[in-house]
């Protein structure tokens, strides 16, 4: 079964502009336990949301994953992953993060993930 996830980014270090003018990227730069473990369960073609963190606090655009977990170079040390996502389509209309959180359909579907975010340090890819 297809699964839903999350990632985010500041727009400022890759914006779903970027993400787009890419073709796709790996999502490298994540060290967060729980986000390490999360990308390790994603599969191809699970659907990502792609989250402008910052001022904007919205989904702008839709992803897909075409390659399930694999070691992260970027790592200098440690076990980490990433995953390497395309972009699908941009959404026709911003999904706030107010709007997130006050409709029940997304907390039902969203309270079983947790957000995959990139260490801003690591910038775009």
């Amino acid at each position: 079964m297809k699964s839903f996830w999350l990632v985010k980014q500041e727009p400022s270090s890759y914006s779903w502009s970027d993400f787009v003018a890419d073709r796709k990227t790996s999502w490298t730069g994540v060290r967060n336990f729980a986000a390490r473990n999360n990308l390790r369960k994603m599969q191809k073609a699970d659907v990502v949301l792609f989250y402008h963190s910052g001022e904007e606090k919205a989904v702008v655009g839709i992803a897909k994953v075409v390659r399930t977990a694999y070691h992260d170079a970027t790592a200098k040390e440690g076990d980490w992953s990433t995953v390497d996502l395309a972009p699908v389509r941009p959404l026709a209309r911003l999904v706030t993060l107010r709007e997130i959180k006050g409709n029940s359909r997304f907390i039902s579907h969203a309270s079983g993930r947790t957000r995959v975010s990139r260490n801003r340090k690591y910038g775009r890819r």
